[in-house]
């Protein structure tokens, strides 16, 4: 592209929306000349709306310092050559969370977002580029369904599901049904936000309860793997999925312990990790930016992968597996790793930009 599209970031002073800032630094694609936020930081520049709470470990990009962050409630005074927003905006009350997505989407603004509000709306495709990419279709829907004209909302799913989604679509598509899963996660502090969970908590611990998690990692990959009807996403439920997450004091990276059982044929092992690592998808051939390059990466160490040696795998939009072996009560088990807040938080949805623009979305 010659000339950079201007985008925004709602929510941009929370961590999600400082990772968004730190990954669209350099975007070929997309550039950020928008940032929102609540009242309490609306009328300052950026810098000093975070000069307490900035944790990222590079510093404020220089043309992004001195914007004033706009109020993310005053939908009006948004520059009309935002093309679109990206959602970081985090609150309590989801309702206030889905209204305020919508009303950007009934200005004529798409937005993705990153936030957990609309996973659940039928006609919100809730989009992982390498498994459901045709989802996007349902935009039409959504628009018909609001009276939305340009606007709409696309959403990422949660950071817990990143790490086993791909490798276990990948096994569905070379013609392998999957039946069952038991899934165990050991996910980063960097997970819960900030300040996130008290050191006194997570200090030589482990938290064995993660509010809505095992909730959303039984429940998300079925409208992922699910299709589109004439009202929206219809739920795929031919994949039943018992999820345990627990928090881990790892900085970065959510782990995943899978066991899986297939619904008749069984491949080999070594039929496994040849699917893993020849699989490539829409985003490889369009050659999208935030693409990894190898979505999945498959390690033959027994002690791989490892969050501190693995998470950065290929931009961070890697999934990397290891461990592959048999079941003594399913059929295989696995260790899957990616890292939460890139391929499962900001990334993800910059990957999922990259889609919607290339398509012709935005």
């Amino acid at each position: 592209m010659l000339e950079r599209l201007m985008v925004g970031i709602i929510g941009a002073t929370g961590v999600v929306g400082q990772n968004y800032i730190k990954l669209l630094r350099n975007h070929p694609w997309f550039q950020v000349t928008d940032v929102a936020a609540s009242s309490r930081s609306a009328g300052k520049t950026y810098k000093e709306a975070v000069r307490n709470k900035w944790q990222i470990s590079t510093n404020i990009p220089e043309n992004i310092k001195n914007l004033i962050v706009r109020d993310v409630y005053d939908i009006d005074s948004l520059d009309p050559q935002i093309k679109f927003v990206f959602s970081a905006i985090s609150l309590p009350n989801k309702e206030v969370v889905k209204e305020l997505e919508f009303n950007y989407a009934r200005k004529g603004i798409p937005v993705i977002s990153n936030n957990s509000a609309h996973r659940w709306t039928p006609d919100v495709p809730m989009i992982i580029p390498e498994i459901n990419p045709d989802h996007i279709n349902v935009i039409p829907i959504q628009q018909q369904n609001r009276g939305f004209s340009k606007g709409f909302v696309a959403v990422k799913p949660n950071c817990s599901i990143q790490s086993f989604m791909a490798p276990i679509y990948s096994l569905q598509k070379a013609g392998y049904k999957v039946n069952k899963l038991i899934v165990s996660t050991l996910q980063a502090v960097s997970g819960a936000g900030y300040p996130g969970v008290a050191s006194l908590d997570m200090i030589d611990n482990i938290v064995p309860f993660i509010e809505g998690e095992e909730e959303k990692s039984e429940f998300e990959p079925l409208k992922i793997l699910g299709s589109i009807g004439d009202k929206g996403i219809i739920n795929n439920d031919s994949i039943k999925i018992s999820a345990t997450c627990t928090r881990v004091p790892v900085l970065d990276g959510h782990t995943a312990c899978v066991n899986i059982k297939f619904q008749d044929k069984r491949p080999s092992k070594d039929e496994i990790i040849d699917i893993w690592r020849s699989f490539r998808a829409i985003p490889q051939e369009l050659s999208l930016p935030y693409a990894p390059e190898q979505p999945i990466i498959y390690l033959d160490n027994e002690n791989r992968p490892q969050p501190k040696k693995d998470r950065d795998n290929d931009k961070g939009m890697a999934v990397t597996v290891g461990r592959l072996r048999k079941d003594q009560v399913f059929d295989y088990k696995f260790v899957a790793l990616s890292h939460n807040t890139i391929r499962g938080a900001a990334g993800g949805a910059i990957l999922n930009a990259e889609l919607l623009l290339k398509k012709g979305f935005i």
